[in-house]
């Protein structure tokens, strides 16, 4: 049975691409992540164009002698999609249609990543910031959009908003965006309850972050028997999901899962995804999940730690954890990184980052010694499921359990009666 994404027509596509200052080696890895990306809005790269330029062109991105080289190759490829892998201006992209004739559709690599946003999102929440971020983007562009409007409805670059609100007036859609925000704004003031609650109860609270397709999907399932949605693709999640998670201790800490980042992630997605990422901005501990075996890890890394940055994250306290250690070649030494190298589907590898989590939330809390009475069991089970209890005792002359464990600095049991 097919599904509604294979049903789509597969777009033969032709990818485009300037290098300025990057290494060659950052550039052909962005172009494969581009492919990549391309093939995750269910198109087909038939074709590739490059150029080395210091800048590129501020009228049309190519130089004049590529542009006819790519007005050849589209005529010869017979090509449906011209990908760019910046950002266009709204100016480049009419000028560089206007060459192309309207024989096939112009998109850059945001309206690219927006498309597959739109094709994602599953949650009322998720598909409204979707439209926000769509909207925002192609409303300075209306006027060059052309053919693809003409074309809505017909693939990527085009999912998402319906057509109606397309062509109609800016004034029209600048109301379809203050409309989306009011409802965003509603669903953030129910978050930002449920954030508080979970805060005055003193919840440990941990965040997983990290580039897409980095396996924060699978860790979470492992962590708390989730049944979340993991497959091996750009952006499996959108919607973020917060699970309880038991640690061995009996401790119930909460964990939430975010979208991935991605290398130029657009602006309009971090502005409209904002309430969605304030879930992970008032955790205690964020797990940055690194696939270990990603051929640009370290430009991974960096992609993250400048967003977490950029949304003010950078000073929560982290956990560096490179997954897929089982994919790993043999270029990779582990022994090089003081954090923690796991392949999300070893049960030991689980059973040592549970126990590496909990030495981290030692550092991040404060430790107390409390004296239960034998009466209070109920109290005994809530402060095991509350706190971080590492060892409890019976003194026979006192006839009371003796706990001493870590626990958050504004928690009630650090105001409880403690002796020493």
């Amino acid at each position: 049975m097919e599904t509604k994404e294979t049903a789509e027509t597969v777009e033969r596509v032709i990818l485009v691409g300037v290098q300025t200052n990057e290494s060659n080696l950052d550039f052909e890895y962005s172009l494969r992540e581009l492919e990549q990306l391309t093939e995750t809005a269910l198109g087909e790269v038939v074709g590739e164009l490059t150029q080395k330029r210091e800048r590129v062109d501020s009228r049309t991105f190519l130089g004049k002698g590529k542009m006819e080289e790519l007005v050849a190759l589209v005529d010869e490829l017979e090509a449906d999609t011209v990908i760019f892998n910046q950002g266009l201006t709204p100016g480049q992209t009419r000028n560089i249609q206007k060459v192309l004739m309207d024989e096939v559709k112009v998109i850059d690599r945001i309206q690219l990543i927006l498309d597959i946003f739109a094709m994602r999102a599953k949650s009322k929440e998720g598909k409204l910031q979707v439209e926000l971020a769509q909207l925002q983007y192609l409303l300075p562009r209306l006027a060059g959009q052309g053919v693809n409007l003409s074309r809505l409805g017909g693939g990527i670059g085009t999912r998402g908003p319906g057509e109606t609100k397309l062509e109609t007036d800016r004034r029209h859609i600048r109301d379809q965006i203050t409309d989306i925000k009011r409802d965003l704004t509603e669903t953030e003031k129910h978050r930002s309850r449920t954030r508080e609650q979970r805060k005055e109860s003193g919840t440990f609270q941990i965040g997983l972050m990290g580039y897409t397709n980095a396996g924060k999907s699978t860790l979470l399932n492992k962590l708390t028997q989730a049944d979340t949605y993991e497959e091996n693709q750009l952006f499996a999640t959108l919607d973020p999901l917060t699970r309880q998670l038991l640690l061995p201790s009996g401790m119930t800490v909460t964990l939430t899962d975010t979208v991935g980042f991605i290398q130029d992630l657009p602006t309009q997605l971090i502005e409209s995804f904002k309430s969605t990422l304030e879930e992970t901005k008032g955790v205690d501990l964020l797990l940055h999940v690194v696939d270990a075996s990603a051929e640009n890890l370290s430009g991974h890394e960096q992609t993250v730690m400048q967003l977490l940055k950029e949304l003010d994250m950078a000073k929560i306290p982290m956990l560096t954890v490179y997954n897929k250690k089982d994919l790993v070649e043999d270029a990779f030494y582990p022994s090089l990184f003081p954090n923690v190298v796991i392949s999300a589907n070893d049960p030991e590898d689980i059973d040592h980052l549970l126990s590496v989590i909990m030495d981290k939330m030692k550092e991040l809390m404060v430790s107390y010694r409390l004296e239960i009475n034998v009466d209070q069991g109920e109290k005994l089970v809530r402060l095991k499921r509350e706190t971080l209890v590492i060892s409890e005792e019976y003194d026979e002359e006192k006839n009371v359990y003796i706990v001493k464990g870590y626990a958050k600095a504004e928690s009630k049991w650090n105001g409880e009666n403690q002796t020493s």
